[in-house]
């Protein structure tokens, strides 16, 4: 089960891609999607990335950064995001802490699930997608989601 709607989403901090830490509160003023996925170089998880790769024009000329979030190790990340070409930060929750605080940890296993954030400049919640199968569906929900909450 999702975080809900209107609520302020939970400040963290974490590794990056970029070679510095992500905290969230330091971007405040400034929309977001926050994505949470299982694993670097899986099928459906590299679909989702490329996806959004591919998709990153309409996210960026809305000035709305996308950031990647899995349990994978920063090595692993920049391995990933070198090979499929993304031009976005992936941040290493390794030990699932982000993912849980986001409600986006299986439980029992452990796993990330696939689910999908968007905040607002204030980082309230305005939009999410929780479907772990259709990747697909995050990048359309989350374009929609933008131009008629956000726009």
């Amino acid at each position: 089960m999702a975080l809900k709607l209107q609520t302020q989403a939970p400040d963290f901090t974490l590794p990056s891609t970029s070679g510095t830490d992500f905290t969230l509160s330091t971007h405040l003023g400034t929309a977001c999607i926050i994505y949470f996925y299982p694993k670097d170089f899986t099928p459906g998880c590299t679909r989702e990335a490329c996806e959004f790769r591919d998709q990153f024009a309409a996210f960026r000329n809305l000035d709305i950064p996308v950031y990647g979030i899995s349990r994978d190790s920063i090595s692993t990340h920049i391995k990933f995001k070198e090979k499929h070409d993304l031009p976005f930060d992936l941040l290493a929750d390794v030990k699932g802490q982000v993912a849980r605080q986001y409600q986006a940890l299986m439980p029992i296993i452990g796993i990330t699930k696939r689910i999908t954030y968007l905040l607002g400049k204030d980082h309230k919640i305005v939009a999410v997608c929780d479907s772990l199968f259709d990747f697909n569906l995050h990048i359309s929900e989350m374009k929609e989601k933008i131009m008629t909450e956000l726009s």
